[in-house]
């Protein structure tokens, strides 16, 4: 079987011990293997061996595999969700990806 390119995404949680809330982060890493499953199945004892590494991380358990349309180069796309939604687009933003709590860590001109 040929092999490809997969992006993967997991989700982790940190309890840091700040303002009684946990802090969560989305790891996107990129995977050759042969099948979807055979990159999530990589994936996830990255992940695992990654939350472990960590003081205060939990794995979620949540790997979302994306297989590339082709190999990955400057520019190239490594994941891609799609979801239906029947809010507006500034709204679905607020929502899910621009909620005010996130840790950035390239500034963004804040």
């Amino acid at each position: 079987m040929a092999m490809g390119w997969f992006g993967v995404r997991a989700v982790f949680a940190f309890d840091l011990g700040e303002r009684g809330v946990l802090t969560y982060e989305e790891r996107l890493t990129l995977w050759r293997a042969e099948s979807a499953p055979a990159a999530l199945e990589l994936a996830g004892q990255d992940a695992a061996d990654y939350a472990r590494c960590l003081d205060g991380c939990v794995f979620t358990g949540l790997l979302q595999a994306c297989d590339l349309p082709e190999e990955p180069g400057h520019g190239g796309e490594v994941f891609s969700l799609m979801r239906d939604s029947a809010l507006l687009p500034d709204k679905y933003v607020a929502a899910f990806f621009d909620t005010g709590w996130e840790r950035r860590s390239i500034s963004d001109g804040e």
